[in-house]
Parts: structure tokens; sequence; C-alpha cells
């Protein structure tokens, strides 16, 4: 599966600080549960892909 490929998996996305001082993305699908701890700064850059991928979509054209 790539960035294009449409899918009809459902998941859930929890996004919060844990008790070590990350920052926790914790993903829940069928069965599958995948927890992605990330320091502070790695979060930061994360954020700001996500912001910048979210302005590129803004602008396609469909």
């Amino acid at each position: 599966m790539g960035i294009n490929k449409e899918s009809e998996m459902a998941a859930n996305l929890q996004i919060g600080p844990t008790d070590q001082g990350m920052v926790r993305l914790f993903i829940e699908a069928e069965n599958v549960e995948i927890p992605l701890d990330f320091d502070p700064d790695e979060a930061d850059e994360i954020a700001e892909e996500l912001r910048a991928a979210a302005q590129r979509a803004r602008a396609v054209k469909y």
C-alpha cells in the first residue's frame, strides 16, 4: 500500500505525551496495536511535515 492507494481499513489514532518524556502516536486497527514513540524534537519535525502535507493537499485540484 502506498500514499495514493485508497483503503477500506479503519484505524484509531491517539497522540499524547508518555510518562518518559516522549510523544507517542498510538495506532489501533483490527487486532493490531502500534505504539510509536518520538522525542519532542522528532515530534516537532513530524508536525511540520503534517502541516506541509496538508498545505500541499489543499492545493490539489480534483
